[in-house]
């Protein structure tokens, strides 16, 4: 593995492993947690799954782009903030649903904010993705 691919192989297996935990811990909140948490910690228990797994899908997305040749700095900055709020967004509400430390509710916006900017560098690195694949004449 050359260098160069050294950091997007790492992303491509922590998004990875990010989905694979996503399952686990939504199988294990649809059959181990449902007659344990009430119906609202339980519901904050799922959308940090469901979060986690869309955060997971557009982190691989990211890990797949950046293998395909040099990665542009928005891109590379998404594929870390899609990491960060996956920690940041989903870890705070997966603690706060299991324990009741409502207090973590000051730490999800910024997984939030994290999810926001990868977004936002997503759409900047496909924008300067579509220019250079036009600017080499290999189309859209």
């Amino acid at each position: 593995m050359t260098e160069a691919n050294l950091k997007p192989a790492i992303h491509l297996r922590l998004a990875a492993c990010s989905g694979f935990f996503a399952v686990a811990l939504g199988a294990f909140g649809a059959h181990g947690l449902k007659a344990r948490l009430g119906p609202e910690m339980l519901g904050i228990f799922q959308t940090a799954v469901q979060y986690q797994f869309y955060h997971s899908l557009a982190w691989l997305l990211v890990a797949v782009l950046a293998l395909r040749g040099p990665v542009a700095t928005a891109l590379r900055l998404s594929g870390y903030c899609f990491g960060a709020g996956i920690l940041l967004f989903s870890g705070s509400l997966y603690v706060l649903a299991l324990s009741g430390a409502h207090w973590l509710g000051a730490v999800t916006p910024l997984g939030g904010i994290a999810f926001l900017l990868g977004w936002l560098s997503l759409a900047v690195a496909a924008g300067a993705l579509t220019d250079r694949t036009s600017h080499h004449g290999a189309g859209d």
